[in-house]
């Protein structure tokens, strides 16, 4: 059955179906807006777009892929700032020929998504566009903690890094050169595993500054660099890099660095410590901080990409 045949509230009553409460729900959706726990007294908020053909595609990736997809973008700046996110807000909106199931789907992804760290979907809207569009708003708790800016790095911090790195990069890569394998890339491009836990980790630890590396590590710790006055280096030697990594990297003729220093996709938080922090064992230092300005690579300046940009070719 087609979006146009179920009918807008339909389609309603069709994803409202698939969502769970989440713990922070008091009212979910079936009224004018929900109402959500703030313990704290303080909400942090983020909101973020994703639209077919620019951010994803339906014959790279399922609806409940996509679903994590557009979750997961959106919980992970909330745990960029320390929080724990709460709560998420999902506009759909979708060419009347798409196929109900295929939002079914989505809304499968994006409650399963926002389960992994305690969130719910808790309301939202539709509407008819040409374009397949999601734009998800997402809500947190700072559990009585200070926000971890990107503005408090100083020199002689370390910079860190929780979660995997150049693998979604390297996964589309893979998908658009038309193949589909190796199946460990691929996976972390069509659904990104982010370790939530680790901003409210982050914030315990003293973190003095945090972003949710989305758009490239370098052009995502150059917002570091720029919002806190300093320069920061980054030390190649600190990544893991699977063989399935390096092998398609070789096979395809390219740098895996690129995938690792100016890919997006994968959601790791990048944050800056006091030296002499204790790290978790999810967390392992990458480089580190010092007097001037713009971020280096093992002491140099990085000649290639720097991440991606939403108003470019890329």
């Amino acid at each position: 059955m087609s979006i146009a045949e179920s009918g807008e509230f339909g389609l309603i009553g069709r994803i409202v179906s698939r969502l769970d409460s989440g713990t922070a729900t008091i009212l979910g959706p079936g009224d004018d807006a929900a109402v959500v726990r703030a313990a704290d007294g303080r909400v942090v908020a983020s909101t973020d777009v994703l639209v077919e053909g620019r951010h994803f595609r339906r014959d790279w990736c399922g609806p409940i892929d996509v679903g994590h997809r557009a979750a997961a973008a959106n919980l992970a700046d909330i745990a960029a700032m320390g929080a724990t996110p709460t709560a998420l807000l999902v506009a759909l909106c979708v060419p009347p020929t798409l196929d109900s199931a295929w939002a079914e789907g989505l809304a499968d992804g994006l409650t399963a998504e926002a389960a992994l760290c305690g969130a719910a979907v808790v309301g939202g809207d539709t509407s008819s566009s040409p374009t397949l569009t999601i734009a998800v708003t997402a809500l947190g708790d700072l559990g009585g903690r200070e926000p971890v800016r990107r503005n408090g790095a100083q020199p002689g911090d370390i910079l860190a890094l929780s979660g995997r790195i150049g693998y979604a990069a390297a996964g589309y890569t893979i998908l658009s050169r038309g193949f589909r394998t190796p199946k460990m890339l691929v996976e972390a491009y069509r659904r990104p595993e982010i370790r939530y836990a680790a901003g409210p980790e982050a914030a315990r630890l003293g973190a003095t500054s945090m972003i949710d590396v989305s758009d490239g590590l370098l052009q995502d710790v150059g917002h570091l660099s720029t919002a806190s006055l300093v320069g920061i280096d980054i030390r190649t030697a600190a990544f893991d890099m699977p063989d399935q990594m390096r092998d398609t990297a070789t096979a395809l003729g390219l740098d895996p660095y690129q995938w690792v220093l100016a890919g997006g996709d994968d959601h790791p938080l990048a944050a800056t410590f006091p030296a002499g922090t204790r790290l978790p064992a999810d967390w392992r230092e990458i480089g580190s901080v010092h007097d001037g300005s713009g971020v280096t690579v093992d002491r140099k300046p990085w000649s290639g990409p720097l991440g991606w940009d939403h108003f470019k070719v890329n």
